[in-house]
């Protein structure tokens, strides 16, 4: 999901998410309030304290009557409910499916099993990223998949555009846009043990990255064992009539352990969970190589390539990139977006992409790109926050251990 970093507590959340939308906007263009978008769920925030901001062109709660530390902190222990519903869900359909969407993604697609998925990356010619997206097989003739909302247009603009070309040469694939359906992430150690009350499916049978079409609390929904926080956890597509519902179930089941939360934890989770934000630490001149994301990039792509920038990516892959995407760990007031990175003897290495305070670890972490070689962990560094350089060192990352429910 795009926007700034929604790091600061109190106040300042509001005022920095003001700033990167004011960013935004000039990219997309809507006019005012009256122009925002409002999911299913809009009232029920409302009605129970979220505080609403603009966010891709989305009316959508920053956070509800408790504050981005507890939220943050009750995610990790009990659970989180997120409405990520301006999301933008969509199906590719057809016997074709599957090698159109290739050419488009740095993924192998062919080699998921039915019913499973990956992280991914939509690139250009030039090796960079349009967007990450989380695709899923669900047979080999339809591929499910999300992309995130403030690329949402140019996203389909882009697979819109290479479908018509695909398809005037005989090929076989269509689309459909889930803009019917809604999208809920349910977060952290409750999540299972909730949901688990809503179905019968067996909870315990579904993995990490698992895909299934199933029934919860009565409705037909997709459900994918994934999410953006470093825990355990879903996201549930659900037809929209049906949404406000399935909200009001997992809360109740929860017995108020786990609670709506807002982007301001979103974003203070993924950034301890090491996990990037799409145009803050992903943007088109990144290629998945810098971004740390050569793991996405299957054996079988690496050595055929066909997909957009495969020369550039697959050349540095074998001779390295020429920067880095790496943790940080700062002295000082948090590092922002833009602050930057030097070495020891103040020459610059560098720039931050998203920092803050994180509510788990007490203490200042931070993504970035830096030079390589310089990229480390333990190599000591300078980051400059308002004119002012601070001891800082690079770490790995996730900065919290990820707790993703794999077979054992």
């Amino acid at each position: 999901m795009r926007g700034g970093g929604l790091w600061q507590l109190g106040q300042s959340i509001t005022r920095r998410l003001a700033q990167a939308e004011k960013k935004n906007i000039a990219r997309r263009s809507f006019a005012s309030e009256s122009d925002l978008k409002k999911t299913v769920l809009y009232d029920f925030h409302v009605a129970n304290g979220g505080k609403m901001v603009p966010f891709a062109g989305w009316s959508m709660p920053i956070q509800y009557k408790d504050s981005i530390m507890d939220s943050t902190l009750n995610c990790r222990t009990n659970g989180s409910l997120f409405d990520v519903s301006h999301m933008c869900g969509l199906s590719l359909k057809g016997k074709d499916c599957i090698p159109f969407l290739e050419k488009l993604v740095v993924a192998d697609v062919a080699g998921l099993a039915p019913g499973t998925g990956t992280l991914t990356v939509f690139t250009n010619e030039k090796g960079g990223a349009i967007d990450d997206s989380v695709i899923t097989k669900v047979t080999d003739d339809h591929i499910y998949l999300v992309v995130n909302a403030g690329c949402r247009d140019k996203d389909l603009a882009h697979i819109e555009e290479h479908m018509k070309a695909f398809t005037s040469k005989g090929g076989d694939v269509s689309w459909h846009i889930h803009d019917e359906r809604s999208l809920l992430a349910l977060q952290g150690p409750l999540a299972a043990p909730v949901l688990q009350h809503l179905m019968k499916d067996d909870l315990s049978k579904i993995y990490f990255s698992d895909f299934r079409v199933l029934d919860i609390n009565g409705a037909p929904c997709y459900l994918t064992r994934t999410g953006y926080t470093g825990e355990d956890g879903f996201e549930i597509s659900v037809p929209s009539e049906n949404a406000v519902d399935l909200a009001k179930a997992i809360l109740d089941k929860s017995e108020g352990k786990v609670r709506l939360t807002g982007l301001g934890a979103r974003d203070s989770l993924r950034l301890e969970a090491g996990l990037c934000l799409y145009g803050n630490d992903m943007e088109q001149h990144i290629t998945p190589v810098e971004a740390g994301l050569t793991w996405a990039i299957g054996k079988r792509r690496r050595a055929e390539g066909g997909f957009l920038g495969a020369e550039v990516i697959l050349k540095q892959i074998a001779d390295g990139p020429s920067i880095r995407r790496v943790g940080l760990f700062s002295a000082g007031p948090p590092a922002r977006s833009h602050s930057e990175i030097q070495d020891e003897k103040g020459q610059n290495i560098g720039e931050v992409t998203s920092g803050g305070f994180s509510p788990c670890l007490k203490k200042n972490i931070a993504m970035g790109y830096v030079k390589s070689g310089l990229h480390k962990a333990g190599t000591k560094v300078k980051i400059v926050v308002r004119g002012k350089s601070y001891d800082g060192s690079v770490t790995k990352m996730p900065f919290v251990p990820t707790k993703y429910y794999k077979p054992t």
